[in-house]
């Protein structure tokens, strides 16, 4: 039977990733192990005396590994998987915990069927017309490995199996067999983008940014999130970056791999560095109206040519990546990116400016395309761009957001230019003022912006969870951010910001994008609420992300559903001072304590998601309140009120690392401030 993903224990290492139902036994739907976008393990069935012995437990064991455990008459059965950069291992032990001898047979059915992750992505969501489906010419389980017998696609993908795959011990008492499976696969050469695994650990990994807090709940979710940027690094040129989520997203994606650097920047500058380093060498030199690449323009998702499935290998239709490269490269300078680095992107950053005021007294909008994306903002659904009374948006839409990331853009660029010598600071600026001023004619409506204005000119009404990322990029003013504050406290499911407010006609709490809570979305607001001085609600929809982590095993989904979270639970509950080890990650779900009223699983969620996972060191910087200039020469800390006690050990701010710490009442101290930053408390 077919598992949901959200019921899945998911082993991430980069470009590889090991899908896993409860039972530990993988036997069709999405279940497997994936390298470099193809299955290589389709099928691992173990069976004792010739039956599939009682699944008992399974829990993750970190970014990479689960352990599951079953049990058949005395013996038990334990299993620790754990996946790597270019296959996977699988230690079984079979014990006997009965009082007499027992002899058993003990076997493992493997198999691949090197199946596209496209494919099986289109047969699990049950996409019809998928006739190109790899099934190894072996039915759908695919080929049998057995040991050290490598086995070899059509195109040249070797999978090779070594371990014991049959054995009949005979255990006495309290003894126990045991034997390692590993699997390794070895890619064909390809030409054009291919995610390669890091040559590296993380930068952070020798000082790890780490919490300690009265709550233990955040202290998790913030070591969860950083272990899931970890092993989501990917490489291009010996450049970093974080592919956008598992497991059918294991790529560079513009928008989420920006926002996941960007977010990630307590961890350091080097992720955004390697992440712009990488689009640049991709931004649009020419029109094509097949990938909808232009000049300037930073692409949305890049995949070697066999894994495209249905969009262009190299595709550019997205309407924010171009605006969030230059935010990105100017707040990874802010956060001490070094100049030589920030002056060697600084041609690629005017490219994307000239892309974005190319809109001239437009705003900046998309029309998409039926055959790719008809959205190409972040909320990218068909249906994920309506009005309050639920019509489909006609393009072509221009989204509030866009035009505070563009705005933002110019501001930015403008200081960077001026900073470094380079021409054009003045007319950035003045372009973005006569958009602060178009946006503010045009976008409001009933006291809050309107989701996007559409082909025709009109208001996209009803509140959305859009108007939070306005918040701090300037393009509002102070009376404006706080109108905005008030309609996002309205949005507040309790475990988070819901991306649709619940009077529009399309609110449906498990929806994609038409009313569930994104933590990504949730996390961008919160900090707008801080940088615009509105800790409180900033501090409520915190609470709610933190409160809803237990129910996931601390590692946040891309998505889950935005019911209110009931009366006395979320972020309206009392701080719980559970320890870490009492809210564990103990299902595939991880659901543990008052599981019974944690937000609704999304069926469909990628877990881990890049943007997700940067939540957690993006709740850092919201709690604290902090604000780094590095070229200015400042680094202010405002904790949002009530979080104390806290100790923050290990942001790394240029080649710095830094610890804070509040104490209840409030009052912070600081430990490793680099010379040449003023402290401002």
């Amino acid at each position: 039977m077919s598992q949901s993903l959200h019921e899945h224990l998911t082993c991430v290492a980069a470009p590889a990733v090991w899908l896993s139902p409860p039972s530990g036994q993988l036997t069709g739907g999405a279940d497997g192990l994936y390298v470099a976008d193809r299955r290589v393990l389709s099928r691992l069935v173990l069976t004792l005396d010739g039956a599939e012995p009682a699944p008992v437990g399974a829990t993750m064991a970190g970014a990479d590994r689960a352990r599951f455990t079953a049990a058949s008459g005395a013996l038990t059965v334990e299993r620790t998987r754990t996946v790597g950069r270019d296959g996977g291992t699988e230690e079984i032990r079979v014990r006997n915990d009965g009082a007499d001898p027992v002899t058993v047979a003990v076997a493992v059915e493997a198999a691949a069927d090197l199946a596209e992750i496209s494919d099986v992505k289109a047969r699990h969501a049950g996409e019809p017309g998928r006739a190109g489906d790899r099934d190894g010419g072996h039915g759908t389980d695919g080929t049998p490995l057995r040991d050290g017998v490598a086995h070899t696609g059509p195109d040249g993908y070797t999978v090779l199996l070594t371990g014991r795959l049959r054995a009949e011990p005979t255990l006495a008492p309290g003894e126990e067999f045991t034997t390692t499976l590993t699997v390794r696969a070895t890619p064909p050469p390809v030409e054009g983008f291919r995610p390669l695994p890091p040559g590296a650990p993380p930068p952070w990994s020798a000082t790890p940014l780490t919490v300690r807090s009265e709550d233990r709940r955040l202290d998790a979710l913030v070591g969860q999130g950083i272990a899931d940027l970890g092993a989501l690094l990917l490489a291009d040129e010996g450049d970093l970056y974080c592919a956008a989520g598992s497991p059918w997203y294991l790529t560079l994606f513009g928008r989420d791999s920006l926002w996941s650097a960007r977010l990630a920047l307590p961890l350091g500058y080097e992720l955004a560095a390697g992440t712009l380093r990488t689009l640049a060498r991709h931004q649009g030199v020419r029109h094509d109206p097949e990938t909808e690449e232009a000049p300037g323009r930073i692409p949305h998702e890049l995949r070697p040519a066999h894994a495209a499935g249905w969009l262009p290998p190299v595709y550019y239709g997205t309407v924010d990546a171009t605006p969030l490269f230059v935010t990105t490269l100017a707040e990874a300078w802010r956060w001490g990116m070094p100049e030589a680095e920030v002056a060697a992107l600084l041609p690629a950053a005017e490219r994307a400016l000239t892309w974005i005021e190319g809109f001239g007294d437009a705003f900046l909008s998309y029309t998409g395309s039926p055959d790719r994306l008809v959205n190409q903002g972040w909320k990218d659904s068909t249906d994920g761009v309506q009005h309050a009374d639920g019509r489909t948006a006609t393009p072509p839409v221009a989204l509030s957001e866009v035009q505070a990331y563009a705005y933002q853009a110019a501001v930015l660029g403008a200081d960077l230019l001026d900073a470094f010598g380079r021409p054009g600071g003045e007319r950035h600026r003045e372009w973005a003022a006569a958009l602060a001023e178009r946006f503010r004619a045009r976008f409001w409506v009933d006291g809050y912006p309107a989701i996007a204005l559409d082909g025709g000119g009109e208001p996209v009404d009803g509140p959305a969870s859009n108007m939070g990322h306005l918040l701090g990029t300037g393009l509002l003013t102070p009376a404006e951010e706080d109108l905005v504050a008030a309609r996002l406290a309205g949005l507040d499911s309790g475990w988070g910001l819901r991306t649709l407010g619940t009077a529009s006609a399309g609110f449906d709490p498990l929806s994609y994008h038409l009313g569930s809570v994104w933590p990504h979305d949730t996390v961008i607001a919160v900090l707008g609420l801080v940088r615009s001085g509105h800790p409180d609600v900033a501090g409520s929809l915190a609470r709610g992300l933190i409160a809803a982590a237990p129910s996931f095993g601390h590692r946040l989904p891309e998505l889950f559903g935005g019911q209110a979270a009931p009366p006395g639970h979320g972020s309206h509950a009392e701080r719980s001072h559970r320890t870490v080890e009492d809210s564990g990650h103990s299902g595939p779900a991880g659901r543990t304590g008052d599981a019974a009223v944690g937000p609704v699983p999304y069926p469909a969620a990628c877990s881990p998601q890049a943007w997700a996972a940067a939540v957690s060191p993006a709740l850092v910087t919201a709690l604290l309140g902090l604000d780094v200039d590095v070229p200015a020469g400042r680094l202010a800390v405002s904790p949002v009120p009530g979080i104390g006690p806290l100790s923050v050990s290990n942001v790394r701010v240029g080649a710095a690392t830094v610890s804070i710490d509040v104490d209840p009442q409030g009052a912070v101290s600081l430990i490793g401030v680099p010379p040449g930053l003023t402290v401002d408390l």
